[in-house]
């Protein structure tokens, strides 16, 4: 029997704010209903999610090197992270796990200073502007990616 695939969901700072934060830019859905959203992905892509929220860069940094051996990959939203974080550009890098990163906005037409990521280069993918749905297509990204054998 093949073992599932187990994703490691993480949501950096702020996305706690879901549902209060700029609705104009993040819309009226909370990380509970994000989170449920996902859950019903993974149950139909017949893989396994863990989701965490955090505002500590310290956490994410131990909740990624702790993901091998128990996650086959990690989807990210690193949050305001994304464009300050040479540290978990290197732990997403180090632990040699598929990773994709998600926005819910279109980082690249908002304020310049959102245009630079610094942890893209160490994901199979980035996917932004889609709202919820980047999650969706993130983790599609990473089952696909996982699936398919290497040449």
């Amino acid at each position: 029997m093949q073992k599932s695939i187990r994703i490691l969901v993480l949501n950096g700072p702020n996305m706690q704010l879901l549902g209060r934060r700029e609705p104009e830019i993040y819309g009226n859905r909370t990380l509970a209903d994000l989170e449920t959203l996902i859950r019903q992905e993974a149950k139909t892509l017949g893989v396994l999610v863990a989701c965490y929220q955090t505002n500590h860069e310290g956490e994410l940094l131990d909740l990624i090197g702790s993901a091998p051996g128990t996650f086959d990959a990690i989807l990210i939203n690193p949050g305001a992270l994304t464009h300050t974080s040479l540290a978990l550009h290197d732990a997403l890098a180090g632990v040699a796990l598929p990773a994709c990163e998600v926005h819910i906005s279109d980082i690249h037409s908002r304020e310049e200073i959102r245009h630079r990521s610094l942890t893209a280069s160490a994901c199979i993918e980035q996917i932004s502007g889609h709202g919820f749905d980047s999650y969706l297509l993130g983790l599609r990204a990473l089952v696909q990616a996982i699936r398919t054998p290497r040449n």
